[in-house]
């Protein structure tokens, strides 16, 4: 038995509760000390929910199975039920939290951070924790509120790997067989995506795909073009029709074109828009801030209704029930599916519903090609002090920052200013201490623009910025 610690603030490190997810650096901020004291809480607010079952799982990092050893001991000591997946990506963890644990599930995961980051993605009674109840277990161990220890939950192993690739290949057909290739970047779904789409009936080319927490070719995140490159090059000199690519953890896609064109998540989220609302008419579909502003008339074209969002996982899955949407994505790269699916991120399922719709066009690429796009940047980070300066600037700026230009300005997550031919977007990240921006107007002139507007409110609030190139 574990003895019970007192000044808990002297053994976690609060700025590690994030606000979607809990994430930090394995033996600097996420200790093992840190580790117990957060499986203690989430075993008493587990309690709490009459939860008596969670799913626990890992991805692929060094760190993940010692702290899956110390989550377990805490869960079964407070007489929680264990259901250890081993290593598995999110989707898989949230599949048999669904269809096996009554809805409750740890993930082990530092997603795409680097790879001395690692943290928990929570999923109780059905609920992705996010906000003010990520901040609660944080003040759960502070007030050392934890459950009744020396019960005794059971610990068993679960493989979900088959119900898993059965469940998806009994929902998904293809029209014709396809060729494509995949980059998992050392990431975990590397351990699975190859065998899902030959069920499904591809031919599958493999890049990157066993799985090394070490990430020895390129950074397992395809948000940024340049981990797309090897899946690009593989394309261009392969017979693959269409490139599919993964994060660390598995929950998000990349997809790229034969000619090497990357379509990004609000382009994709096209593509599903239009498949799901042509048996949905009038459904709902959600997207964040950081998206295009075509896909709001595109969503209603096809005869849905847009609703926007903040970014980040969580919220999106609490404004697909608060909304009852059939389909919610966001441009890191989550789609999240009502219409045929749980509702979770899955990028493995998602590349699966994307192969759906391309394999019944004989050119694969047409359906993606087709889409309207407009000018626009990829993220830009610019990287601040400290943890929690970026969220005071935003904060300040969307009280003080003038756009004289702008057609409307919105603050849901931090300030998207809509023009007359584009827009500008400032957030702080929820996962690291930068300031995340995009850009996207009708032509060049336009986005330079709007970028010197930006330039000008941080330069005018002490931020050296210069993206106007």
């Amino acid at each position: 038995m574990m003895h019970r610690k007192t000044h808990n603030m002297a053994h976690i490190a609060p700025e590690i509760f994030k606000a979607y997810d809990i994430r930090g650096i394995v033996g600097t901020t996420l200790t093992d000390d840190a580790a117990a004291l957060i499986g203690r809480a989430l075993a008493a607010e587990a309690r709490a929910l009459g939860v008596d079952t969670v799913a626990l799982g890992r991805d692929g990092r060094l760190s993940g199975a010692r702290l899956a050893q110390i989550l377990a001991a805490e869960f079964v000591a407070a007489g929680v039920n264990v259901c250890d997946l081993g290593m598995v990506a999110t989707p898989m963890l949230y599949f048999a939290a669904h269809t096996r644990c009554g809805g409750s599930g740890v993930m082990i995961t530092g997603s795409h951070n680097p790879p001395q980051y690692n943290g928990f993605k929570i999923m109780l009674a059905g609920e992705t924790l996010s906000g003010e109840r990520i901040q609660d277990l944080l003040r759960r161990i502070m007030r050392d509120d934890f459950a009744e220890k020396n019960l005794s939950g059971s610990l068993q192993n679960l493989d979900i790997e088959a119900d898993y690739i059965q469940y998806i290949t009994d929902h998904i057909r293809l029209q014709r067989p396809l060729t494509i290739a995949i980059d998992a970047g050392n990431g975990v779904a590397g351990a699975f995506a190859g065998k899902l789409y030959t069920a499904l009936g591809c031919t599958v080319h493999e890049l990157f795909c066993e799985v090394d927490g070490t990430f020895p070719n390129h950074h397992p995140d395809p948000a940024k073009p340049e981990n797309l490159q090897d899946l690009i090059r593989c394309l261009q000199t392969g017979d693959a029709e269409i490139g599919l690519a993964f994060d660390g953890d598995g929950d998000r896609l990349g997809v790229v074109t034969k000619d090497g064109e990357i379509i990004y998540p609000d382009r994709q989220l096209m593509l599903f828009a239009a498949d799901v609302l042509a048996r949905n008419v009038g459904a709902k579909v959600i997207y964040d801030v950081k998206c295009t502003r075509l896909l709001r008339d595109w969503i209603s074209d096809h005869g849905g209704e847009p609703i926007l969002s903040k970014t980040g996982h969580s919220f999106i899955k609490a404004a697909m029930k608060t909304h009852g949407a059939a389909l919610a994505g966001e441009m890191s790269g989550h789609v999240f599916f009502g219409e045929r699916w749980f509702g979770f991120d899955d990028g493995m399922y998602a590349g699966a519903r994307l192969l759906e719709i391309v394999a019944a066009h004989a050119d694969a690429n047409a359906p993606l090609k087709a889409l309207p796009n407009a000018l626009s940047t990829p993220e830009i980070n610019i990287p601040m002090q400290k943890e929690g300066e970026n969220h005071a600037l935003i904060a300040k700026l969307q009280q003080e920052a003038r756009f004289p230009e702008a057609r409307d300005i919105i603050t849901l997550d931090g300030l998207r200013v809509e023009y007359a031919d584009g827009f500008g977007l400032i957030r702080a990240s929820n996962t690291t201490p930068v300031l995340v921006l995009r850009f996207e107007a009708d032509n060049a002139a336009a986005l330079a623009r709007i970028r010197a507007d930006f330039v000008a409110v941080l330069q005018a609030a002490g931020v050296a910025a210069d993206f106007a190139a």
